[in-house]
């Protein structure tokens, strides 16, 4: 008898579209003669269907509410085993300023941020931008403290942009973080557990560069196929070495489970953690995916080996 694996896509966040190419690529490769791929669409607003009854959930949400622990609880409560980390990780996980701080604390190396509330604005009005700016420098990022997928960031280089990345900002989240822009070349590696035989298996570390025209990896090149991803980044074996560690420490400061992945700058003082996805996108432009093929791991595979250790949880 086949196992029945819900696969939870769409939902109401902000990376509802990226959730959406996931889902469906989840349910094309799902091993069909192993599997059955049952479909669970979440509305826009939230709403679910008529829940079926399945062995174990894929969770291919994306951003708030399926990466941030809500959906996670849903599904504990439901004694239903799913992929991906556990209510605690995911949320922490989604909250930029709390894993920057918990990174900080076990001696990874994070960008020097501030955290500004958004009740706090109208309180200094004229002043926020002189006072951010006598604490760290320009160029800073800006980006919401909730959100993943490069949504509502920006790089701010003066006052004017400054306001302009608090509006667009405010749109996603309350709670925003203001970080000193490390200039570096871009890295991302993958954490797979319990795989070849290691309990953390470092997948190759990715490069990332983005096209001419762009400082950064947005949301826009992040998904339109013009950012240049070369895997095995052209890295020293040192260098290689020192991400592949940091990811491994982040995934496990944080109590990820089953597989998560790391983003990075590396720069010429080291290396800094920029944050961890716990729910890295699966699409044909993903990035987890084709690091697991570098290292002979098919997308099939991939979601065989995540899906069976949701199943040894089944129980417990």
């Amino acid at each position: 008898m086949k196992i029945k694996v819900g696969v939870l896509r769409g939902g109401p966040s902000s990376e509802r579209e990226i959730s959406l190419l996931t889902g469906a690529n989840v349910l094309k490769n799902l091993l069909s003669d192993k599997y059955e791929a049952i479909d669970i669409l979440i509305s826009k607003d939230g709403k679910w269907p008529d829940f079926p009854a399945v062995d174990v959930i894929f969770n291919a949400l994306h951003g708030e509410y399926g990466e941030d622990g809500q959906v996670q609880l849903i599904l504990e409560k439901k004694h239903l085993p799913y992929t991906g980390s556990g209510v605690t990780a995911s949320a922490l996980a989604m909250d930029k300023w709390g894993s920057q701080r918990l990174f900080r604390q076990a001696g990874l190396k994070v960008p020097q941020a501030i955290k500004i509330e958004k009740p706090s604005l109208e309180q200094i009005p004229d002043s926020r931008f002189q006072i951010l700016n006598s604490n760290f420098s320009l160029p800073w990022i800006v980006k919401p403290i909730n959100r993943g997928s490069s949504v509502g960031i920006s790089l701010v280089n003066d006052e004017r942009e400054f306001q302009s990345a608090l509006g667009k900002a405010f749109q996603y989240d309350d709670s925003i973080l203001v970080e000193k822009f490390i200039k570096g070349r871009e890295a991302t590696c993958g954490i797979l557990e319990n795989f070849q035989r290691e309990k953390y298996f470092t997948l190759p570390v990715t490069e990332i560069i983005p096209p001419a025209h762009k400082s950064f990896f947005d949301y826009q090149c992040k998904y339109d196929g013009t950012t240049q991803e070369i895997c095995p980044g052209r890295f020293d074996e040192k260098t290689i070495l020192a991400v592949q560690e940091t990811a491994s420490l982040a995934h496990q400061i944080l109590g990820c489970r089953d597989y998560s992945r790391a983003d990075m700058i590396v720069a010429d003082d080291g290396i800094y953690i920029l944050e961890v996805n716990t729910l890295p996108g699966l699409t044909k432009e993903s990035l987890l995916p084709k690091s697991a093929a570098a290292v002979g791991c098919s997308f099939d595979q991939l979601l065989d080996h995540l899906l069976t250790l949701a199943l040894k949880r089944k129980g417990a």
